[in-house]
């Protein structure tokens, strides 16, 4: 389906239960993981689709939208982002792995799975999110963001198989 480029963890230890306001971890793991999929010649402005933290909380989501945008720029309007966390709740310590089958799914399918009852977005959310229906686009790069509690913050990036 697909082939992992890229990684990152960090550990901000902001609170036990809280992101940090600006998303200072969330920053420094997909950074991480943007830096390495460089050697496999994919820039930040490749990435096509992120499955988002998103467990639509104020906090949680407010913080990683920031994050988004600090590190793609305005490239961060133009990726498309979900939740799959909507369908199947917080996974805790299986969230991360399933996350990125999804990924690898989203990648081999050009199908972007919905963020189920996104009704109404907080207006600091203001990203490209995918309410309520999946939606067709094609995806060669995506990355996964899990951000734990007490500050673990895991990033992975996928691509699109170089012959398929």
């Amino acid at each position: 389906y697909a082939e992992v480029i890229g990684y990152g963890s960090s550990a901000d230890a902001f609170h036990m239960a809280a992101p940090h306001e600006e998303g200072r971890g969330a920053v420094d793991a997909m950074n991480m993981a943007l830096r390495k999929a460089r050697a496999y010649g994919v820039e930040p402005a490749n990435l096509d689709y992120i499955n988002a933290h998103g467990t639509a909380t104020q906090l949680n989501d407010k913080g990683e939208t920031l994050a988004i945008k600090q590190v793609l720029g305005e490239h961060a309007y133009n990726v498309k982002i979900s939740s799959t966390k909507s369908m199947t709740g917080h996974l805790l310590a299986g969230a991360g792995a399933i996350e990125t089958i999804v990924c690898a799914k989203v990648i081999s399918t050009n199908k972007i799975p919905p963020t189920i009852n996104l009704h109404n977005p907080d207006p600091m959310c203001d990203l490209n999110y995918t309410p309520l229906t999946a939606v067709e686009a094609d995806v060669k790069v995506a990355l996964s963001n899990s951000f734990g509690f007490g500050g673990h913050n895991a990033c992975i990036m996928l691509r699109r198989l170089p012959n398929d």
